[in-house]
Formats: C-alpha cells, structure tokens, sequence
C-alpha cells in the first residue's frame, strides 16, 4: 500500500509538472497603474483566461509601462513581442481615423450612447484591426472626460497659450482650436510632467486625474463629458492562431464577461472619482454656459472634420449611431 501510494503520488507530481511545462504564458503589456480599474480589468481577464483553460494559458499582467510604454504596446502586439496587450485606441487615430470614432468631442458623452457609438463602429474596427495582424478581444470606456486646470477657466479665451497634454489626435485638435500649446504626455509620465510645468491642464476622466494626483499641481476639474474614450485588448494575430478552439473560446468568452463588467465598473466609479478631486479640495463643476456653447461648437466642426477624414466608413458609422 506505501508503495503504491508513493507510486500515486510520484504520478500526480509528475503530471502536474507535465501540465505546467505544456502551459502557455502570454505577458501582457498595460499603460496604466496596477490600481487603475483597466488594470485591474486586465487582471480579472487574465484569471478568468487561466481558470477557462485550465491553466494551459496564462496572461500575466505587466501595468505602468513597465514592459512596453503605451505608444509602443498597439506595435509589440502587432510585431509579435508581446502575444497580447492593452491599449487606448484613439491614441492611434493617426494611423486609421476610425480608431478616433470615440474620440469626436461632444459626439457620445454618456455610457448608453457611447455603447450605442461602439456598436455602430465595432465591425468596422474589428476589421482594421484584423489587416494589421490583431485580433479585437474587448474594450472597455473610461468615465466621461474633463478639463483640468489650475485656475478657473470660463470661456475659450481663458485657455489660451496653456500647455495642454495631449494624448490623441483628438486632443490635440481641441489644444488648437482653443489656442493652447499641445504637449504629448503618456499617463506614465503625467505627475511628472505636471509637478514640472511640462504641462499646465489636461482633459481626462476623473479616473486619471486620481491616478495622476492632479490636486498636486492642479486646482480645477470642469465635468464636460467631452466623450468616453476606450481601452481595446487585442491578440496578435499568429498567437491567436496557435490556439485551439477550446482555448480561443474560453478568451472571447472571457473577454464578453470583463467587457460588461469593465462598463458597469466605469459607470459606478465616475461619481467616486469626482469625489476623491473634490476630497482633495479641487474645485468639481460643470462648465459655464459659455464654455459649454464654445466646446460644442468645437464638436461640430471635429464630427464633420472626422467624416470627412474617415471617408465613407465613418460616415456609415456615424449614420448607424444617429439611426439607433
């Protein structure tokens, strides 16, 4: 009996090292902090990933930057230096003007229309994504996006000559409309750039404004839930291949269930955010009706500007939307 039980467990011992040895380890590569929800999101991703395989894929997360900054996540995932990865999507919107699509100021500024826009662009992405070897697997919106500043600002005129962080195409327009000077700035580096006037305000969502501790540098957020932008995971396209079925359904499911969960988590965390700003003694207010009236105007002419730049693909997505 002791022999077999020695036998029985000599057995377990070598199958389970079997079992580890044939697992697949994907590193994942995050622009943001290990305590940003999109992070965390990520996290989640990966368990549910292990647990529906079985353990024969494991994604283990790499936050901050610290494997690929964020400009170079979307190119490592593509090239294959990384099998998958995280990234905010407009931030490309120069390669492709449909990655911008959640990024038209004004367009979609709540979570139902954002995911009314998202369902009106998805194939359409999905299949830019696909010519440049990616497999779309989530996406996930930020809260609602603001300004930034260090005094109050109530019109346009006020903004002017301010060094403005940019972090897309988007961002950058608005800084030129508005007469500011865009600085591009990862969120890795943003406290840092804050704390030494590289740049003077931003627009982002209250989300990055805690991570950045912008009431270090800052004293004002303006709530104009310009857009809700989003952080898409995608799979290199060769990575994706290698799986079996089994496997590439256990992530797409996966991928379902942090996609719904990621929205619903954005939605509740916004107020919070908010609070922690204001916690925080910045000052948390809407924009003044004349600051409301100029950025609108802004949104207009960025909507036509990017249909005109993303041919008849975003004008179709821009008509689903509006059809919804």
């Amino acid at each position: 009996m002791k022999r077999f039980a020695t036998l029985l467990a000599t057995t377990l011992m070598s199958t389970i090292a079997e079992t580890a040895a044939l697992a697949e380890k994907w590193d994942m590569p995050l622009a943001y902090p290990a305590t940003n929800f999109h992070s965390e999101n990520a996290v989640a991703f990966a368990s549910c990933v292990k647990e529906g395989t079985g353990g024969s894929l494991d994604i283990v997360t790499h936050p901050n930057g610290s494997l690929f900054g964020g400009n170079d996540i979307k190119r490592a995932v593509q090239t294959g230096q990384a099998p998958i990865g995280e990234r905010l999507i407009s931030a490309h919107a120069n390669e492709n003007p449909l990655f911008g699509v959640d990024s038209i100021p004004f367009l979609a500024t709540s979570f139902a229309d954002s995911d009314k826009l998202w369902k009106a662009a998805r194939e359409k992405l999905t299949a830019v994504l696909d010519s440049q070897n990616l497999v779309y697997i989530y996406a996930v919106p930020w809260p609602p996006q603001g300004f930034y500043f260090k005094k109050e600002v109530n019109s346009v005129v006020d903004m002017k000559g301010i060094k403005f962080r940019s972090y897309n195409a988007a961002t950058a327009r608005i800084a030129e409309l508005a007469g500011m000077a865009p600085v591009q700035i990862e969120a890795a580096e943003l406290s840092q750039a804050l704390a030494t006037g590289v740049v003077e305000s931003f627009i982002s969502s209250g989300s990055t404004g805690v991570d950045s501790k912008a009431w270090e540098s800052l004293t004002h957020f303006y709530d104009v839930q310009a857009w809700l932008p989003r952080n898409l995971v995608f799979v290199n396209k060769d990575a994706w291949t290698a799986l079996d079925d089994a496997m590439k359904k256990a992530v797409a499911d996966c991928g379902d269930k942090i996609a719904a969960e990621g929205a619903k988590k954005s939605e509740e965390l916004t107020a919070a955010y908010l609070k922690t700003l204001e916690e925080n003694s910045m000052t948390v207010s809407p924009p003044s009706d004349k600051l409301k009236a100029e950025l609108a105007a802004f949104g207009a002419t960025m909507t036509e500007e990017w249909i005109k730049a993303a041919g008849e693909d975003g004008k179709a997505i821009i008509d689903a939307y509006r059809a919804q």
